[in-house]
């Protein structure tokens, strides 16, 4: 996840490809049904369509859609709302404030670097900064949310009158967020821009990692940065997980199949949901992108 926030990205430069290869994509047999599991990047450019056949063949199969959050149920107004209430500071404090002054001194630097106009995150606390300033750098870099995985399955899905759920609400994984530790957001927003630099060269990597279902590269490179914050990646990967893995179990009793997309790093690892729901003995297999003719 490169993720301080882009960990949820994860390329492909699509084109038809000879060989087949694996993708980020999973399923789960139930008593009567099919559950797929869909690693999500939640930004991509124009160049990484099409996507793997692979997805669209889940989705195909699919009866209903889980996404993080409910994906056509979303106020715009509210989720700014929910944003400025917890991330935008209310009283005299200010984001240096916050950070104290070697923390502060350190991203100021990194911004400086990379052409974030820091100060005009002043009044921000610091995982809402890292945010903000983790989607400006990708932005820059020709990443766009409504090319990424949830709307392109969401304008599907609508189009096709097929429902959509959420295993969340927009306001609780802002406070996954602000919930954690001054200290965990001081090194949340300190890394990300220091990390800014390097975005592009990785994302290539990491989307491309993404696209062929490399999970050995996301494991070992991706979800190993991340580990290495630990109240981060307790709060937005570890702990959810688990919670999305009850969620999971009692579908699989179901006459409905269903197509889950959540960030793809929530996949991937002992901790991601595939092994957590092989280690209670449930079938799952990683699926593959069947090799095409030229």
């Amino acid at each position: 996840m490169k993720k301080l926030l882009a960990l949820l990205l994860l390329t492909s430069h699509a084109m038809a490809d000879s060989t087949g290869h694996p993708v980020t994509l999973w399923e789960v047999s139930g008593a009567q049904n099919s559950i797929f599991l869909l690693g999500s990047v939640h930004l991509l450019r124009p160049a990484d369509y099409p996507l793997p056949s692979a997805f669209d063949s889940a989705y195909e199969q699919a009866d209903v859609l889980i996404m993080e959050i409910d994906m056509d149920d979303i106020d715009p107004f509210a989720t700014q709302a929910a944003f400025v209430s917890y991330g935008v500071l209310q009283d005299d404090r200010t984001l240096e404030d916050l950070m104290g002054a070697e923390h502060y001194s350190r991203a100021a630097a990194a911004a400086a670097a990379i052409d974030i106009p820091l100060e005009m995150l002043g009044k921000t606390e610091p995982w809402y900064a890292a945010m903000t300033a983790e989607i400006m750098v990708l932005n820059r870099i020709g990443f766009d949310p409504t090319l990424g995985i949830e709307m392109h399955m969401t304008a599907k899905a609508i189009g096709d009158s097929k429902p959509i759920e959420g295993f969340e609400t927009i306001e609780e994984q802002i406070q996954f967020l602000d919930g954690m530790s001054m200290q965990a957001q001081r090194d949340m927003l300190v890394s990300t821009l220091e990390q800014g630099a390097e975005l592009s060269e990785l994302m290539d990597e990491l989307i491309d990692a993404w696209h062929r279902g490399d999970i050995a590269f996301l494991e070992n490179v991706m979800l190993s940065e991340l580990a290495e914050h630990q109240e981060l990646n307790k709060a937005i990967v570890v702990d959810r997980n688990k919670r999305w893995v009850e969620q999971i179990d009692t579908l699989l009793d179901d006459d409905e199949n269903y197509l889950i997309i959540v960030g793809a790093l929530h996949l991937v690892g002992e901790n991601g949901v595939p092994r957590q729901l092989a280690r209670r003995g449930t079938p799952v297999r990683q699926l593959s992108e069947p090799a095409t003719v030229r």
